[in-house]
């Protein structure tokens, strides 16, 4: 507990300073990178796919999807992309004269580009208009519903959520949760509104802590069904106490592309 204590008091300031205090693109870089990482552990680290160019191919491809999502929807600049992306996948195919499987082709296209597509919403929302203000919202989902569910979980868990997937889980800890996003972005919206001068809707902020902390159990709880299929415990150890990347961001990668949709339907806060 120490160790995942630590770990993030020395990490989050250092992503707070790139995602607030610099440019757009150091997120991209940052969220491209972080995506690579993941393509790498869902592929390589779990066994799903053990072919090295394959995985080079998809972790390439994640990282590339984080700067499109920085630069805008280039259309011919993203279908060039998937074109030479699935050329490479397919071609690996025939190499192997039909021996390598059609499942381990689209578990790459789901880690090459699915998952980086929706993690890097992130990347959207900060490239966007007030982005250093509305790249915190998913944060703020995610990190404050994983809180609110890992305390009251611990106090007061006696049901279990889904055993086989995630034993630790209780539906007691899914309300904390709730609670813990619900109260954290009214707080955010009173931030914004007191300190920055932007309009808020204190409905909206309730509508998104109370769809975003389930989304989070969601993205949670399938993340780590891949796992127990597989036989980890962690995707890696690249962050100590917390595992890899795709332990910490894998709730992240729902709640931010579904941030990104709320934003579109129903803006919590506008200028």
């Amino acid at each position: 507990m120490k160790t995942r204590i630590y770990a993030a008091a020395a990490l989050l300031p250092l992503l707070l300073i790139i995602v607030l205090a610099l440019p757009a693109v150091c997120t991209a870089v940052l969220f491209g990178l972080i995506a690579g990482i993941g393509a790498y552990e869902l592929l390589w680290r779990t066994g799903l796919v053990k072919h090295p160019r394959l995985v080079a191919y998809s972790a390439v491809m994640a990282f590339l999807t984080a700067l499109w999502s920085c630069y805008g929807p280039s259309y011919p600049a993203a279908l060039i992309g998937i074109l030479i992306f699935s050329a490479a996948l397919y071609g690996e195919l025939l190499a192997s004269k039909g021996a390598l499987s059609y499942e381990k082709l689209m578990v790459c296209l789901a880690g090459g580009v699915l998952i980086p597509f929706m993690l890097t919403a992130l990347v959207r929302l900060r490239s966007g208009a007030y982005g250093q203000f509305l790249i915190l919202i998913p944060f703020v989902l995610a990190f404050l519903s994983d809180t609110g569910a890992y305390f009251t979980g611990c106090a007061f868990g006696k049901h279990k959520l889904a055993p086989t997937i995630s034993p630790k889980k209780t539906v007691e800890g899914v309300a904390g949760g709730v609670a813990g996003a619900i109260v954290g972005m009214v707080l955010y919206c009173l931030v914004l509104e007191l300190a920055f001068d932007f309009e808020v809707n204190y409905l909206y902020g309730i509508i998104y802590g109370l769809i975003g902390s389930l989304a989070a159990v969601f993205g949670d709880l399938s993340f780590s069904a891949i796992k127990r299929q597989v036989g980890i415990k962690d995707y890696g150890n690249l962050i100590p106490g917390h595992g890899g990347v795709l332990d910490r961001f894998d709730s992240m990668s729902v709640v931010a592309p579904l941030t990104e949709v709320l934003m579109l339907l129903i803006p919590v806060v506008v200028k």
